[in-house]
């Protein structure tokens, strides 16, 4: 129990001024409302921190910007809307981070995370909501994070 604490801690997450974000609300009725999104995108993190941080490294990530992949259309489904997804319409994510290891600082950056061929992925089947999200965290983690390589043009 002590363990899966401390693994948690591993990764904090903090919403900068969430109600101005560009897309991350239920406005029309075509997904979870902000504080739901901000917990989903909070859980990415850290389960990402659990599976591949190595102990005694921390990553400390603020959230600055979110715009869901899709752009939601008003009364398509009504009463409710519904969250359109296409190639024109990539997940994105501008965020600041820190990775550290004890007291020392190992990297860290302000970037925008996007990956405009999120549609093209060969394995791509839509299991639920995040989805895309989840995939774009989860390469940028592993490439920035755990691999340490610096942005190359598709983050």
């Amino acid at each position: 129990m002590v363990w899966a604490e401390a693994a948690v801690a591993q990764v904090t997450v903090r919403f900068v001024a969430p109600e101005r974000y560009t897309d991350a609300g239920n406005r029309f009725g075509s997904g979870l409302p902000l504080q739901g999104t901000l917990g989903e995108i909070r859980r990415i993190f850290e389960e990402l921190g659990r599976r591949g941080l190595p102990p005694g490294r921390a990553l400390a990530v603020e959230i600055l910007d979110i715009d869901l992949a899709g752009a939601e259309r008003p009364g398509a489904n009504i009463p409710f809307g519904v969250r359109v997804v296409s190639d024109v319409t990539p997940p994105r994510f501008r965020l600041r981070y820190v990775l550290t290891e004890g007291r020392r600082k190992i990297d860290a950056a302000e970037e925008v995370v996007t990956d405009i061929n999120f549609l093209m992925r060969a394995t791509r089947l839509s299991n639920g909501a995040f989805d895309y999200e989840r995939d774009l965290l989860r390469d940028w983690f592993r490439t920035r994070i755990v691999d340490a390589r610096p942005p190359a043009g598709g983050f």
